[in-house]
């Protein structure tokens, strides 16, 4: 493994070798300069994971290189050092982006504190690094092209999202369970000005009423049983990016008084405490109910539906998109055998038939789900009708062959008639090595009919015929 590289930038060659030396021996590459042209020089030109920078320098100061190298890579820890101890020194520099600071002279009592003081410098820049790597691919995995459809429902609904992403507004995702909706809020966030922050997701099905309010809002110590220290609540984890509240219609009414506040004002009071807290959070809520039927029923109340029905999405059932299926089959494939380490080579196209024939009740979820097992127990080899579960093999046999699906967007009727009439033709003319009046008794029309319909279909017998 490399050797981290430390950059010391100091003007008094005394202090430079020194740290060099207390560097060198704690097993990091060393870089020196003298000043902050020096030091800009060597961080522009090379990998650096810290900088140690005295405060004190002529020309440009400390405090000041460390805004240039912020400026640069808000990345790369910077530590201060400063022989003269001032608290102004030791703030400003903080304020500047520093990590910490550190005091001269260095001798045998504090050369422990520096070396845990680079360590620790050095890893939470690594650790800042790793989390902007793993945003930036979270963000590339999240964008609208990345998701797999091409259907007009679909394309649709990402229209909307692109459209209201990088806005602040409360949206609502409804549809049927594994149609979604959760990868639609989280390509709402991580394509917004908030992608930054936290994508805090909370399913309000599943945890009991008496947490859920705890969970949402956090609580101080004492406030109930248990409850033996202060905790922060998904709300304020979620400040400055986005909160996903799935299963929104299984909230209680009193917890939905709480949650309407939020989204007025967006504020509120952890468990116990009358401290109120201010967030900037963006709302987003799924459901799979029919909250109108539920605001009827007194279970869901009317004043937080509007709230929340700011931006309406419906995401599409599975059925509703069938043109889709065989792009997630191939795309379920792939993630599978590459996550898995197996190879399978394809689907056998009766097979494929099958699986957009399904009516797919459990939705994408249950495709995915489907894929992973095949390629599990397959290994190898292609996915025939066989390997399939017998639901859907025996929907892919009931299946009428040559009957094309009909896609969420429609299709040209008279064409499709068309197509099949042809097929039928010259199927029976083949059968019949072109005896038309053979052909017609195969298809129950007269002779006369039948020439009339290879004459307007343009269909000619191959030459050897």
């Amino acid at each position: 493994m490399p050797k981290s590289h430390v950059l010391v930038v100091d003007d008094e060659e005394l202090y430079r070798r020194a740290l060099e030396r207390i560097l060198i021996r704690s097993g990091y590459a060393v870089t020196c300069a003298r000043d902050a042209a020096e030091a800009m020089a060597v961080v522009t030109a090379q990998p650096v994971d810290l900088v140690l920078s005295d405060v004190k320098m002529p020309g440009v100061n400390g405090i000041e290189l460390v805004r240039q190298i912020r400026d640069f890579d808000e990345d790369l820890p910077c530590i201060v050092i400063t022989g003269y101890g001032t608290a102004e020194n030791s703030v400003e520099a903080l304020r500047a982006g520093a990590f910490w600071y550190l005091q001269k002279p260095f001798d045998q009592s504090n050369l422990d504190a520096v070396r845990r003081l680079v360590e620790q410098a050095i890893e939470h820049g690594r650790l800042k690094s790793e989390n902007r790597m793993l945003q930036s691919q979270l963000r590339m995995r999240y964008r609208f092209e990345n998701i797999v459809g091409q259907s007009a429902a679909l394309r649709g609904v990402l229209d909307t999202v692109e459209k209201v992403a990088d806005t602040d507004a409360t949206v609502l995702i409804r549809g049927e369970s594994g149609t979604g909706k959760e990868l639609i809020a989280r390509s709402l966030h991580f394509n917004s000005r908030r992608s930054e922050r936290m994508f805090v997701t909370v399913n309000c099905g599943a945890i009991p009423e008496e947490l859920l309010e705890s969970e949402l809002f956090g609580h101080v110590r004492g406030a109930f049983t248990n409850a033996i220290s202060h905790r922060e609540g998904r709300f304020q984890l979620a400040d400055g990016g986005t909160i996903f509240l799935d299963e929104i219609g299984d909230m209680s009414p009193n917890l939905q008084v709480k949650l309407l506040r939020v989204l007025q004002d967006r504020t509120f009071e952890p468990v116990g405490s009358s401290k109120t807290v201010k967030v900037s959070v963006r709302v987003v809520a799924a459901t799979h109910q029919n909250l109108e039927e539920a605001i009827r029923e007194r279970r869901f109340r009317e004043d937080l539906f509007y709230r929340l029905n700011v931006i309406p999405i419906e995401v599409p059932a599975l059925r509703e998109r069938g043109e889709d299926v065989a792009l997630l089959v191939q795309h379920f494939l792939d993630v599978a055998n590459q996550e898995k380490a197996k190879r399978i080579d394809g689907i056998h196209p009766q097979a494929m038939d099958a699986l957009c024939a399904y009516r797919w009740p459990g939705n994408v979820r249950e495709l995915e789900n489907l894929m992973e097992r095949m390629v599990i127990l397959k290994g190898e080899g292609e996915i025939g009708m066989d390997d399939l579960p017998d639901p859907i093999r025996a929907g892919g046999a009931t299946q009428a062959p040559g009957v094309p699906r009909i896609p969420a967007d429609g299709l040209a009727f008279n064409d499709v008639v068309g197509r099949f009439e042809s097929d039928l033709i010259l199927q029976a003319l083949e059968q019949t090595h072109w005896n038309k009046n053979q052909a017609a008794r195969l298809l129950g029309l007269n002779r006369t009919t039948l020439l009339e319909k290879i004459k307007k279909r343009g269909l000619t017998s191959p030459p050897e015929a």
